[in-house]
């Protein structure tokens, strides 16, 4: 009796513990102050005060769960398991995503602390293949030696595979407007990986996706056809803010033999023409896109360049 009792408490203690925290947690008006030197972490815990878990086998992870939230849908970019309902009413994992400092033209210096959310298990695992992590970010100025919060949304889209986020970029498209972009690449297993850009920018008081570009990068394809994408923003000073972006993709294109191992890609269109009649070649495309206000748009005809055409 007592050999059994006591295993049962070891099996409760390796289940991972949900906190309950206040609704008052979400607020976007929220006040943050954190004294340099400034701690990912911990600025974290205060943000989301939940269980904190440092497992050896895993990023640490606030565990926590909200009951008097009203969860709100919020976009996965994988298109598959439909809108996230955050937050989630099982509980939550959040875990630091990134830590991105910069400083603006009249040397003011600023953090984003990016967040990752994902649906609580009992084991700390983050699960299914086409489920994003979640992400959420607190933007934070330095003043003397304190950085004080200035805006905070814990939640915006998420991205990636089992709920786990890429790494957001940087990326300056205006004078002292900074965004930040994502590489969203996901597949079936052993089958490749079709990445998307996406841009996430503060938009009418918040931040949210102002583009999508598919064909962006074609990963995990056996020595198949692939290929990558690279960006810049254009500084030609006809625009303060909301720059143009020029995108490059460059690649081969390798006929299937249509054998087991091969599998159906869907290709960029610039080169669906070319595929008809080609067993192999390599190409660059090139096009730029701008805002039109609301979204960030391909403008023009893009540009196609083949090589090693056979």
């Amino acid at each position: 009796m007592f050999l059994f009792s006591f295993a049962s408490f070891a099996q409760e203690d390796d289940i991972i513990q949900l906190k309950n925290v206040s609704d008052t947690i979400l607020n976007p008006s929220r006040k943050l102050q954190i004294t340099d030197p400034f701690d990912g972490l911990k600025a974290m815990q205060k943000l989301f005060p939940g269980k904190l878990y440092k497992l050896s086998d895993r990023t640490p992870f606030l565990s926590w769960k909200c009951k008097n939230c009203k969860p709100a849908a919020y976009i996965d970019a994988n298109g598959v398991e439909g809108d996230q309902l955050f937050p989630f009413t099982e509980g939550v994992a959040t875990r630091l995503l990134e830590n991105i400092n910069y400083t603006d033209s009249k040397t003011n210096q600023f953090k984003l602390l990016f967040f990752n959310h994902s649906v609580y298990d009992t084991d700390g695992a983050q699960t299914g293949r086409f489920s994003g992590g979640l992400v959420g970010v607190a933007k934070f100025a330095k003043n003397d030696n304190v950085w004080e919060m200035r805006s905070f949304q814990p939640a915006i889209a998420a991205f990636g595979a089992f709920s786990n986020a890429p790494s957001p970029k940087l990326v300056e498209i205006g004078d002292d407007q900074y965004a930040f972009t994502f590489i969203q690449a996901n597949g079936g297993a052993g089958a490749p990986y079709n990445g998307y850009l996406y841009l996430v920018a503060g938009f009418n008081g918040k931040y949210q996706p102002l583009m999508e570009l598919g064909y962006y990068n074609l990963t995990n394809n056996g020595g198949n056809s692939e290929w990558s994408g690279t960006y810049k923003v254009i500084n030609d000073g006809k625009k303060k803010f909301f720059r143009d972006f020029e995108v490059t993709i460059s690649g081969f294109y390798k006929k299937p033999k249509g054998t087991e191992d091969d599998y159906e890609i869907d290709l960029p269109p610039e080169i669906a023409e070319m595929a008809k009649t080609k067993k192999q070649f390599n190409f660059v495309i090139e096009k730029r896109l701008s805002f039109s206000g609301k979204w960030y748009n391909v403008t023009g005809k893009p540009t196609v360049k083949f090589s090693n055409v056979k």
